[in-house]
């Protein structure tokens, strides 16, 4: 009897033994995360690497010198997958390491070819995508922006190797003759990149990929056009912040901004192409976050040349934002029609008029704006086509001459476009040599340079300044003017002497100063957004001519600020 207590208390020890371990086993496990899966995305100035994770884990990193290296320590973590990534040729990374450390911690090393920046956060699981830990290595020389990390945290808007050759195959494009006129200039933007693919149809088809080669061709259509320069956001597969993308059409003061889709919806019978630009619900949510930023108090607004708001009180700055902002919304719908008429000959249409919502990447105050959505990828007849070359190529035509159409109608003031549609008959952009002395400013500026100095000076020099003027004509504002020189209306008041921004009709502005050098050059001090070709065409000389005065390659990429010979014009 004895020996059979013993044995049922033993039986149940083992048993709650047993139901202990069940219990707590599984939790132990549960708390271990798995890194499943690694990818790798090369951005202008930034590689990025990100790890798909099985849940949360804390994280630390740290460099390592000679030979260079960034360690990352993720806490109860281990690898279930191989970090044998292919596409690490034009990264900073030259390999991949791993190893258990403390027995249950992971301890991953990047070996690096150069020095760089590094940068990283966790993002938690979505309804699409898993737990991720970001690791962002910036390149040496650029700048690791602190801020809230987030996914949409992407590169400054620089110049990528693809851009500068794009830039140098247009420069060396053959023109018949040189003409002062600035060109129309088309940003287009390629949706999505990177981390974020947008959306997924069948086979495989990301939109991502499908909306670049889209925006490549259509900017090289662009490109191939005398009178038009167009800027890609993305030239690769890397992810861009919406405002970033924005922010990059005003910073180039663009003509227009295309932005590239391609549509999807949960029933795959959804078709047609679109074209949107921004409500007018978006238009004033828009004017009124504009109005509450301190950096926008003095920025450029209107959408014909530099408007400034310091000196204007709370309402009238509302007023001139929201008639910006409506205007725009209105150019944008004007060309959207254009873009969308052109479309309609090779795609079947979702809607027949333009559409609008509140996209994010639309609300700019002063530059035209459309999305075209160039199919529903979700619907397998669509995908098909849009996965096609030949069907891409027809799109992106289609969508270059809405553009043209549009620009041929309506060119900007100033451009080459309009010189060309008015039979090349501009009075309004001459040098100085061409210009009447009809204005006192004109006749100081011209009586300075001609006139020694009494005083002999310290140091000679052999260079003369040689003022570039425009004439005022009837609806011309300072505003006006300054667009078409792309001169800020700050710089022409100080140039001019003027205490505000009145003006009247037939007064001589002097729009720039240029310095003249006896030997047989000018010097011109490079401008933010100024490229090669267009100081080229400004001067009348060829961008070869520059390139030798200078000493320059081929491949050489001017920078802001930077003072370049440029040749003097003959006669």
């Amino acid at each position: 009897m004895s020996v059979l207590v013993d044995t049922t208390i033993w039986q149940r020890w083992m048993l709650l033994v047993c139901t202990v371990c069940w219990l707590v086993l599984p939790a132990h496990a549960a708390a271990v995360v798995t890194v499943d899966s690694a990818r790798i995305w090369r951005a202008p100035d930034h590689t990025r690497l990100v790890l798909d994770m099985s849940g949360e884990a804390s994280h630390k990193l740290f460099q390592l010198d000679n030979p260079p290296r960034l360690v990352i320590d993720i806490k109860k973590t281990k690898k279930n997958t191989r970090f044998d990534i292919a596409n690490l040729a034009d990264t900073p990374i030259k390999g991949i390491r791993s190893a258990v450390r403390k027995g249950h911690d992971l301890r991953l090393v990047l070996d690096l070819k150069t020095a760089v920046k590094p940068r990283s956060f966790f993002l938690a699981a979505s309804k699409t995508k898993p737990h991720r830990l970001v690791i962002d290595l910036y390149d040496k020389g650029s700048q690791a922006k602190s801020r809230q990390p987030t996914e949409s945290t992407s590169s400054r808007a620089t110049e990528t190797k693809a851009q500068s050759k794009q830039q140098a195959s247009r420069n060396n494009q053959p023109r018949q003759s040189q003409h002062p006129r600035r060109d129309i200039i088309v940003v287009v933007d390629a949706g999505h990149g990177g981390e974020d693919p947008g959306a997924i149809g069948p086979g495989g088809i990301y939109e991502k990929r499908v909306v670049l080669d889209i925006a490549k061709r259509l900017a090289k259509l662009i490109n191939s056009t005398r009178g038009y320069k167009a800027i890609l956001t993305r030239t690769g597969d890397y992810f861009v912040p919406l405002r970033k993308r924005r922010d990059r059409a005003r910073k180039e003061r663009a003509d227009l901004f295309v932005s590239v889709h391609a549509d999807a919806f949960k029933r795959p019978q959804a078709n047609g192409a679109s074209v949107y630009a921004l409500s007018q619900r978006g238009a004033t949510s828009e004017s009124a976050r504009f109005l509450a930023q301190k950096e926008n108090e003095a920025d450029l607004i209107g959408g014909v040349g530099d408007v400034s708001l310091e000196d204007k009180d709370k309402v009238l700055r509302s007023v001139l934002v929201d008639l910006s902002m409506t205007a725009t919304v209105g150019s944008s719908l004007d060309v959207g029609k254009y873009v969308l008429k052109d479309m309609g000959r090779i795609a079947r249409l979702h809607k027949k008029q333009v559409e609008q919502a509140g996209f994010l990447v639309l609300k700019s105050p002063d530059v035209p704006s459309i999305l075209v959505e160039t199919g529903f990828i979700s619907n397998p007849t669509e995908a098909k086509r849009l996965a096609t070359s030949s069907y891409r190529q027809k799109m992106a035509q289609s969508i270059y001459k809405g553009i043209y159409g549009y620009f041929n109608r309506k060119p900007p003031a100033g451009s080459y476009v309009a010189w060309k549609k008015s039979g090349g008959r501009d009075t309004e952009y001459q040098h100085s040599q061409e210009i009447k002395h009809t204005s006192s400013a004109r006749k100081q500026t011209l009586k300075k340079v001609a006139q020694p100095s009494k005083a002999p000076a310290k140091n000679t020099s052999s260079s003369r300044s040689i003022p570039l003027t425009h004439k005022v004509k009837n609806g011309e504002s300072l505003s006006i003017i300054g667009q078409k020189y792309r001169v800020s209306v700050v710089k022409l008041r100080k140039l001019n002497g003027l205490k505000n921004n009145n003006i009247r009709i037939g007064q001589e502005l002097v729009i720039s100063q240029r310095k003249e050098d006896a030997s047989g050059f000018t010097t011109h001090k490079v401008a933010n957004g100024e490229t090669l070709s267009e100081i080229a065409l400004k001067y009348k000389t060829s961008v070869n001519a520059i390139r030798r005065l200078n000493k320059m390659s081929a491949l050489s990429i001017i920078r802001i600020g930077q003072t370049l010979k440029i040749p003097v014009a003959e006669g």
